[in-house]
């Protein structure tokens, strides 16, 4: 018979915040998720550099155990099977025993990750946001690959092998410029391969 997998009780992830939601963007837009927002990121996005500034607090948090998260989880919505791993940078903290002792509850796992650090194994939804130049990426394979434009960014050249390729309109806090989301909009009309994904969940006001 196969043993759940132990995370040790002595080990703590650092967490932002644990929330119930639903997905605001990318083709899983819709659907009711538990989210996890792991503290700190290993980049600083700045206008001048990707086209846009990070709009996420990230910066603060405190240690949580996987027996606490899942604890918590199930006092917000019992009856959800899906979590979001997201932040900050995911990667930084999400490992193999974490994967495998979510698993082992019966959860299923997505993460949001800018592609600098590579994820262990077993993540059932892969979604790659890069805010750094392509040889610099080392998450090269994805579910989705999404990359934020803004008026004037062209369509990415990308190295991420992904089943789903997206461009998204640069907000400016929660606040979408008509003539970027028209520029987001030729884009994908001009290319194909790619379709429009926008931050829904801004305009439902909805974390």
């Amino acid at each position: 018979m196969h043993e759940p997998v132990r995370v040790p009780a002595v080990k703590a992830f650092r967490i932002n915040e644990i929330f119930y939601s639903v997905q605001g963007e990318g083709t899983r837009a819709g659907s009711p998720n538990l989210f996890i927002r792991f503290q700190g990121c290993n980049l600083r996005c700045r206008r001048e550099s990707h086209g846009f500034d990070c709009d996420t607090e990230f910066v603060s948090g405190r240690p949580w155990t996987a027996e606490e998260m899942v604890l918590h989880m199930k006092q917000l919505a019992p009856d959800c099977n899906w979590i979001v791993l997201t932040g900050g940078e995911p990667a930084r903290q999400t490992d193999a025993g974490l994967v495998a002792y979510l698993h082992d509850r019966g959860y299923r796992l997505a993460v949001e990750t800018n592609g600098t650090l590579p994820l262990p194994t077993g993540i059932d939804w892969i979604t790659v946001s890069p805010k750094v130049a392509e040889h610099a990426i080392r998450q090269r394979v994805a579910n989705e690959v999404k990359y934020v434009r803004g008026y004037g960014q062209g369509i990415p050249h990308t190295v991420v092998k992904a089943d789903h390729y997206l461009v998204s309109p640069a907000f400016e806090g929660n606040a979408l410029d008509p003539r970027t989301l028209q520029w987001c909009i030729d884009l994908v009309k001009n290319n194909p391969k790619w379709s429009l994904s926008v931050q829904q969940h801004k305009f439902w006001s909805i974390r």
